[in-house]
């Protein structure tokens, strides 16, 4: 007997599972092509721009091309900078697929000893804008090209790359008034135009090259290559060139400059020469100088902190940011306050005791020759650098008149036009000192500013400039390094210059430069001595500035001095007289007397820029023997 089936098929439970299944499934593919769609949209829609470039820089690239940077020349057409070939090692971080693993194998290749290596791996990482060259390092040479060359499939992103770098023929005579330029930071990077500056490594530091940045960097181009899989340039699909940069011609003579940095011989100091009719800079030289080639490509900290470290600081300009108490230098500039305020006369004259003293003062402010010069009127009193004269008249002046006085002639101001990081010095007034020391101003301070000594600083561009507006007869012209900027000559009245300095009666001009001729060819002039064989007519004055103060009973003795705590030799002139066609001013630190060790400096740039090279016939070896 067959036996009966216990066990039906159950559709409704099948049909149920098939559902499920069913549904699962539809989920699962719903899920899959939401993903799916969700990663074409982000790739194709919201990293379009990124996939876009990287998929165009596999086949097209833009390069920028750097602008070529201008020349500067000094008044004669001499090259002063200019650009030579070189090539540097770029590296784009965003082409790099490991960057330590990349810098690791330049290393290697290029053999930097280890004080480079971290400036290269910092320069490496240094902010860049997208896609654009960050330099690692400059002016290669054949060997390191080659080796980078037969490794470039495996530096990606890295390129060798010809470029203009800047040279400095006169380096170490120039490298104040020209200044440098150096590689952008990261400072920079952030103001400077990305388009202007594309591809672009090196930048106007200090000097022209920073005033006139502008002017020398150009505008730069690009162009638009086409490259294979491994990035080699199969043909240029488009260009704009660059715009070079406009060419400088300074008022600079390289002859002049190079003849005061000889003159100064290595001792600390600076000699400014200027054209007073044009307050064209002809000389303006900070003793000592530096090579500033090493700067270009970036100094090694080695040498930087030697220069950092040299007790004569060659890395200070003293011609701009020297401060130096002007002492006796300034006597024809007060001659002339006094006759503007009217409290001395030309003829009017005092007696010299050997001392001044303040009224119910006992103290005695000394002249420098002790026993006193007798009767000096105004001219005399310049010619022999009476103190007594100008204590008298300081004090019947007030400080009030005097910083009045010798502000018009741009004391205690920047006076030049285009000269970078110049300061102001000091013309110390009754407001400065309150609000510096929170102190009234006492009447001895205005007898020490009355010998140019005390608060009282000046640069040597100011002392400079002064004289040249002396010899203008108070016509004042601003001092400018740039004679011509492209094809464009610079104006002669430049804005901002100080008033003119008038005069009741113009004799008085005539009054003072008498006094002033007489320092340099009068029987009793203190700088004598430079006057022997004169071809033409010169007015000067001599400066003896105080490193410290002594007492009021203490001598002067050099020779038992440290060298740096000596007097500093200071020297004014302009030549000739009756055409002024020079001005200088000279600065020798803790030389000593302004008209034994300054005055034949003053005297050789004069003869230099006045007379024939037949007619001068004094080598510097012969004027600093001179001096002895």
């Amino acid at each position: 007997m067959l036996q009966r089936r216990d066990t039906l098929k159950n559709s409704e439970q099948e049909l149920r599972i098939f559902r499920m299944r069913s549904l699962l499934a539809v989920f699962v593919v719903l899920t899959l092509t939401a993903i799916l769609m969700g990663r074409l949209a982000y790739l194709q829609v919201v990293q379009h721009d990124l996939y876009s470039t990287r998929s165009e820089n596999n086949r097209v690239r833009v390069e920028p091309l750097p602008p070529t940077r201008g020349l500067i020349y000094d008044r004669e057409g001499r090259l002063l900078a200019e650009n030579r070939p070189t090539y540097n090692l770029t590296l784009v971080r965003e082409r790099v697929d490991d960057l330590d693993d990349t810098l690791t194998l330049l290393v290697e290749l290029l053999e930097l000893p280890d004080e480079d290596v971290e400036a290269f791996q910092v320069r490496s990482r240094q902010r860049q804008r997208p896609y654009q060259p960050a330099l690692l390092m400059s002016d290669l040479d054949e060997d390191q090209i080659a080796r980078v060359a037969v490794n470039r499939h495996r530096l990606p992103g890295v390129e060798v790359e010809a470029q203009l770098l800047r040279f400095y023929p006169h380096a170490e005579i120039m490298a104040h008034a020209l200044g440098y330029v150096g590689r952008i930071n990261v400072d920079e990077l952030k103001t400077l135009d990305s388009g202007r500056y594309a591809g672009t490594h090196f930048i106007g530091k200090t000097g022209v090259e920073r005033f006139y940045e502008d002017e020398l960097h150009g505008q730069a181009g690009l162009r638009k290559v086409e490259t294979n899989a491994r990035g080699r340039v199969l043909r240029e699909l488009g260009r704009v060139d660059p715009v070079p940069g406009e060419n400088l011609t300074l008022t600079l003579d390289l002859e002049m400059q190079q003849l005061a940095y000889d003159l100064l011989d290595g001792r600390r100091g600076s000699i400014v020469a200027l054209e007073p009719g044009t307050g064209e800079i002809l000389a303006m030289v900070s003793a000592p100088g530096f090579d500033s080639n090493q700067f270009v490509t970036g100094i090694d900290i080695a040498s930087y902190r030697g220069l950092q470290e040299d007790l004569d600081l060659p890395l200070f300009n003293r011609a701009i940011r020297g401060h130096y108490p002007p002492g006796s230098t300034i006597k024809p500039f007060l001659a002339l306050a006094g006759l503007v305020e009217g409290v001395i006369t030309p003829d009017r004259a005092i007696h010299d005791p050997g001392y001044y003293q303040l009224p119910n003062d006992s103290r005695r402010y000394r002249n420098w020759l002790r026993w006193g010069h007798g009767r000096v009127d105004m001219e005399r009193s310049i010619a022999v650098s009476n103190n007594t004269y100008y204590y008298s008249l300081a004090h019947d002046l007030g400080i009030d008149r005097l910083h009045k006085n010798m502000s018009a002639f741009g004391f205690g101001q920047r006076v030049a036009h285009d000269v970078q990081g110049e300061s102001t010095a000091l013309m110390p007034s009754r407001e400065w000192k309150r609000e510096r020391f929170n102190q009234a101003w006492y009447p001895g301070e205005t007898l020490s500013v009355g010998i140019g000594q005390g608060y009282w600083q000046v640069t040597p561009l100011q002392l400079a400039s002064a004289t040249a507006t002396l010899a203008n007869r108070g016509h004042w012209i601003k001092p400018r390094l740039a004679q011509q900027v492209g094809d464009e000559p610079l104006p002669v009245q430049l804005p901002d210059a100080l008033a003119d300095i008038e005069l009741v009666n113009e004799d008085w001009w005539e009054r003072v430069y008498s006094g002033m001729e007489k320092v340099v060819s009068g029987n009793e002039g203190t700088a004598r001595r430079i006057g022997t064989g004169l071809q033409y007519r010169m007015g000067g004055k001599s400066g003896t500035a105080q490193v410290f103060s002594l007492g009021q009973d203490q001598r002067y003795n050099a020779d038992e001095l440290e060298e740096r705590l000596r007097d500093h030799a200071l020297f004014m002139a302009f030549a000739p007289l009756d055409d002024p066609q020079i001005a200088v001013a000279v600065i020798v630190e803790n030389a000593g007397g302004g008209s034994t060790h300054a005055a034949h400096l003053a005297r050789a740039m004069t003869d230099a820029w006045l007379l024939e090279p037949e007619e001068n016939d004094r080598d510097v070896e012969a004027i600093l023997e001179s001096e002895e």
